[in-house]
């Protein structure tokens, strides 16, 4: 089995003496979610369409699982599943005809398009809403009709450009659920956005751009840790309510814990300093003391961070 992947090789792309992208070099391999992050103007969208070949390049090349993207077209795309500025839908159409489009024109057999069509309604959670117009529905609800199309042909990559942008705290509460889905069925999700909540919600792997520069790559863990400076912040979810001080007296927290502030009812945010190793001992002090653990992720904060003091270095 072929292993999903993306890469860039010194791809360029100038609009007259504006340089969009920059000599990116990038390579992204295996089922996993990346999220492509970087201020308004920082070249995610241009790097999306040039992966696409929706523009081409004035250097350099890219590939979509090994395949040429401006070469092959065809051949790059099929593998790919594609959602860049949220294209329209006929509002007269339902979601079957709609996609029933999209599976012709993928081309996909007719004897396996309904198969193809139900499973994926299913995975964005619209078999409910099959038969009904698209005109009377949610923006959220159009958004995951334009993911299950990207989906239709059943493609080892996603291309999303900020697929919760506009949506509502609900609409974008249903789509980040969708995309912690699909990292089960071992896709390559790359995903841009500038919403530091949702790349920490649903992604292993974190890319940051600015002005059409590559400033890392790396997993969200190591970034935290590379660019903070020893510190870190850690948001825990219990299955009951908890309390900060509590929590501190009775599960015996390591002293690199600096700070525990209460996030919400059963909810802690937790600054500590010594890296991944004082985090591990965290996480495992935590468990041994049966507080019922079943969420242990990076703050937001965490990443705001680090994302703010490189975001302003390229300023």
């Amino acid at each position: 089995m072929t292993v999903p992947s993306l890469e860039t090789r010194g791809l360029t792309r100038r609009f007259g003496s504006f340089t969009a992208l920059d000599h990116l070099d990038l390579k992204v391999e295996g089922g996993k979610c990346v999220g492509f992050l970087g201020p308004n103007g920082s070249g995610k969208t241009t790097t999306l369409k040039l992966l696409t070949a929706m523009i081409y390049p004035t250097e350099g090349e890219c590939f979509i699982n090994g395949i040429p993207s401006h070469k092959d077209r065809t051949g790059a795309l099929a593998g790919a599943g594609v959602l860049i500025e949220s294209p329209e839908i006929y509002p007269s159409l339902t979601p079957n005809e709609a996609l029933e489009m999209v599976a012709d024109v993928r081309g996909i057999p007719p004897s396996e398009r309904r198969g193809r069509i139900e499973n994926v309604l299913s995975e964005v959670r619209m078999s409910d809403w099959a038969d009904k117009k698209v005109g009377k529905f949610s923006k959220g609800m159009k958004q995951r009709i334009n993911i299950a199309a990207a989906l239709v042909h059943d493609p080892p990559v996603v291309l999303l450009d900020e697929p919760s942008t506009g949506l509502d705290p609900r609409g974008m509460a249903e789509v980040r659920s969708i995309l912690r889905g699909l990292k089960q069925t071992h896709r390559l999700i790359f995903m841009s956005s500038h919403l530091l909540s949702e790349v920490t919600d649903v992604c292993d792997e974190v890319a940051l751009l600015d002005h059409g520069k590559l400033l890392f790559y790396d997993t969200l863990a190591n970034v935290v840790s590379r660019f903070s400076k020893d510190q870190g912040s850690v948001d825990v979810t219990f299955d009951r309510s908890v309390d900060s001080t509590a929590v501190r007296a009775s599960a015996g927290i390591p002293p690199t814990v600096t700070e525990i502030s209460q996030l919400g009812a059963n909810q802690l945010r937790l600054k500590f300093s010594g890296g991944a190793a004082s985090k591990k001992i965290i996480l495992k002090t935590l468990v041994n003391a049966d507080l019922g653990v079943v969420g242990f992720v990076e703050s937001e904060s965490a990443l705001e961070e680090v994302y703010l003091s490189q975001v302003s270095r390229g300023e």
